[in-house]
Order: C-alpha cells, then structure tokens, then sequence
C-alpha cells in the first residue's frame, strides 16, 4: 500500500509487474475475504476490493470521529474476525487504538489511549496474538480464545531499542509469524527486519539499505520470501538522496516458511483456520542473503507499506 496516497499495489513476481488500484482515500491494509475478493481497510470505510475488475463495494463505514483517524494496520484473525487499528493523522498521543470487527459487522474498541498501534500476528495454533505499539516500543504477547476473539494476559514479547542491538529511536512496526513459531518484526528506523524466537530473543535480522522499514510478509509458491516494505514519510530531498530505494518493497528468500493467512468471514461462522506444516528451523544472520528491492515509486512523503 501507499497509505497515505491511497493507492494499493498489485505485484506479480513472476514477471516484475507492478499495477495500482486507487481506493479514494487513505489505506492502511488490504486482507482476504471469505468469498476471494479483497478488502481494502480505508480511512472511512472497509471496501470489499475485487482484484479482477477493480470494483469497491462498501462492507462497513466507520463513524466520524474527531480528530479523524485513519486506519495503520489490519488483519483477520483465526475465527474470521478483523482486527483494525486506527489513529490520527498527526499521531496524537493516546488517540490511538485496537478494534475488532466481528462476523457480525459489530466494532468493539478492544485496546483504546495508544498512540501509535502497529503489527499484528498470530502463533501458528491460533493461541498467541502479537501487537506492537510503536510509541511504547513493545511488542505485546496476549492469549488468544479464536471462539470468542478475546484477549488475555498481555505480557511484553519484546522490547526494541539500544539493549537488543538496535538504535535507540528504533521501534516495532508491521508483524509476521512463521511455521515455527518465530516473529518477524519490521523495525522503523532501525534499517532491519528482525526474527524473534518464542522465548523473545533475537535469533535473525535482515539488515536493509532504508531506515524506515514498515512491514513483513511471507509469500512465494513455498511461502519462504519474505516481502518487507519501507516507508519514506516527511523525507526532505536531503533524505531521498540519502535513502533512494526508500518507500520501495523488497524481497528476501529466507531459510523458513511462513503461514497462510486468515480470511474474513464477514458474517459467516463456517471458519476454519489455515495453517502449514513446520519445516526445519535455521537461525542466524540473513544479511547475507540477496535483498531485492523490487519498486520505489511512491511520492515523497507518503507512506508505503500497511500490510503487503
């Protein structure tokens, strides 16, 4: 996505094609639905996105709200629900939050007086769900019930700053899973992507030539590329020329296989969730594997990367 251009790009590897879908407004994710369609989760509205003809049908409108908000991140969860984080333009503290959207098309407030909610994942059996803050600097761990969609004994994952080897302005961004149980962060203004065990401890990192990494996602015929976007937000031309390839999504074969991800169920309860065998874990330093960037054409101050 280029969120705050409200364009979402469709890339095909295969051939190196890159097309943009315009949504009309501000775009913070895209996730899949039941039927095959798409959503585009907007900052007025969740639109259902069909990716053949390119047509946007209303699903849900979200209510004004003042200072308005515009949706960070989204993603559906292992009983079909969504999860939506929204926030203000200028980042206001404390006006950020987390909100479930259930099969029903009911919105609760979950988590509320945050100011910058990020990435979301959940652990290969549905148990665990991860949200980064990004203003807090944490990662949070909760227990997850995937029948009623709560959550539960929230604990720190992961905290991320000078302690762990990264700079001390570095925080949590987008979030992604593998097969064994690892997560992936993405860290703004910390030039990585790093690989956390499940007790916490960093056991890889993918080191990249933007500071502002945005989000993870595993794709491929073996789920085992991880996609990694980058933003390139209020960037003077001092900034472009420093970090050229910013606000670009790129590209690493990793050693691990990530997971399928979760549908919206949009008021069905026949869900099942989707999962992959594990494969065997290899840990260590991935930076010294080929990174690609494979596009940076959003304009300068705009922001590319909810979920890829």
């Amino acid at each position: 996505m280029d969120i705050l251009g409200g364009i979402v790009h469709a890339f095909d590897p295969a051939p190196g094609r890159d097309e943009t879908i315009e949504v009309g407004q501000a775009v913070g994710a895209v996730a899949l639905r039941h039927d095959g369609n798409l959503l585009a989760i907007g900052q007025d509205a969740i639109l259902a996105l069909d990716p053949e003809t390119r047509r946007l049908e209303p699903v849900f409108a979200f209510a004004v709200e003042n200072p308005p908000r515009r949706t960070n991140d989204a993603k559906p969860d292992p009983g079909g629900r969504l999860w939506v984080e929204r926030m203000p333009f200028d980042h206001a503290a404390g006006m950020g939050s987390l909100r479930r959207l259930g099969r029903d098309l009911r919105l609760q407030a979950i988590i509320s007086d945050i100011t910058i909610p990020n990435g979301l994942a959940w652990s290969p059996d549905g148990g665990t769900m991860y949200f980064a803050e990004s203003m807090s600097r944490v990662v949070t761990a909760y227990d997850f019930d995937a029948a009623t969609g709560t959550i539960s004994g929230g604990r720190p994952f992961i905290r991320i700053g000078a302690r762990v080897g990264l700079p001390p302005n570095a925080v949590p961004d987008g979030l992604a899973v593998d097969a064994e149980s690892s997560v992936w962060a993405a860290i703004c203004n910390g030039y990585c992507g790093v690989r956390v065990s499940p007790d916490g401890a960093i056991v890889g990192r993918v080191d990249l030539p933007v500071s502002q990494v945005s989000s993870v996602s595993f794709g491929g015929p073996e789920l085992a590329d991880l996609y990694i976007t980058s933003a390139r937000e209020d960037f003077d031309e001092a900034a472009a020329a420093r970090e050229p390839n910013a606000g670009g999504l790129f590209r690493v074969t990793t050693p691990f296989r990530g997971l399928l991800p979760y549908r919206f169920a949009g008021g069905r309860t026949d869900r099942r969730p989707f999962a992959l065998a594990p494969i065997e874990a290899q840990a260590g330093n991935l930076s010294d594997r080929p990174c690609r960037c494979l596009g940076s054409e959003t304009a300068a101050g705009r922001q590319q990367g909810g979920s890829p």
